[in-house]
């Protein structure tokens, strides 16, 4: 299916690892420009030579989205280099572990400016540019928002949040003709998943563990899977499509735990 993507500049949150790098590579094939937005300029070059490799183009800005000057900045440059913003995709965040029992006041704020702050932020420093192309929005969220975790308070509140946030901007800029949609990811092979793992006493019990959980073909979401949806959302191809939360992990969610394989 052609998304019809070309030349389009979309800035994405979190673009030098996991998620947010194939996010960066599927778009740069759809003939898309990529502006990769990550604190380390070591990760963003290397995500950008990665996508020059097979032929795309990308742009890096170093920020540290837990700084609101810095969102502003990495916006203002996008717009000073591209003149415009075809659309945004909020990506960047981590499962931080701040948990109730053992928290503070201190580490739940930090962790809602790690994974909520920089959503509204880059939004609302973008929406200018995003009037004037009708450029939508695409939230990544996750599970723990719906399912809870444990010991994750922070980032529950954080992925909670950016679930409303897309259903309450999709009303907001319905005036723009601004879509705004949220991809959910539940089990998902990134880096840091695979660090996790590799942390078990059994890697490789755990990692069955949890793919016997998951219903559809037992297996890990990957990122390219992401990646193919946020394309799909950002494009024409869903045009009559908004405030929408799209799960992405295989049936993770929502189907029945009697599927679980024994």
């Amino acid at each position: 299916m052609k998304l019809s993507l070309e030349n389009k500049i979309i800035v994405v949150s979190g673009g030098a690892k996991g998620i947010g790098k194939e996010i960066c590579k599927v778009l740069a094939q759809e003939g898309a420009v990529p502006v990769i937005i990550d604190r380390c300029e070591k990760d963003n070059l290397q995500a950008q030579e990665e996508i020059a490799r097979t032929g795309g183009n990308a742009f890096q800005i170093v920020a540290e989205l837990t700084k609101p000057d810095a969102c502003q900045n990495a916006i203002n440059i996008a717009i000073q280099r591209f003149g415009r913003i075809d659309g945004l995709v909020n990506n960047a965040g981590l499962n931080d572990g701040i948990g109730l029992e053992n928290g503070s006041y201190q580490g739940f704020i930090d962790s809602l400016h790690r994974n909520l702050i920089h959503y509204y932020l880059l939004a609302h420093h973008a929406l200018p540019e995003l009037k004037k192309t009708n450029g939508p929005i695409v939230n990544i969220s996750s599970k723990t928002a719906e399912t809870g975790q444990g010991e994750t308070s922070g980032y529950a509140a954080a992925n909670g949040g950016r679930n409303a946030l897309t259903r309450e901007w999709a009303v907001e800029l319905l005036k723009y003709s601004i879509r705004v949609n949220a991809v959910i990811v539940a089990e998902c092979w990134t880096p840091q998943y695979e660090n996790w793992v590799n942390s078990m006493s059994d890697p490789k019990l755990k990692l069955k563990e949890i793919t016997s959980r998951i219903p559809f073909q037992h297996r890990m979401t990957t990122t390219e899977e992401i990646g193919n949806m946020v394309c799909f959302l950002l494009s024409e191809r869903s045009s009559h499509t908004t405030g929408q939360l799209i799960h992405v992990d295989g049936g993770y969610v929502h189907l029945d735990r009697a599927l679980i394989k024994e």
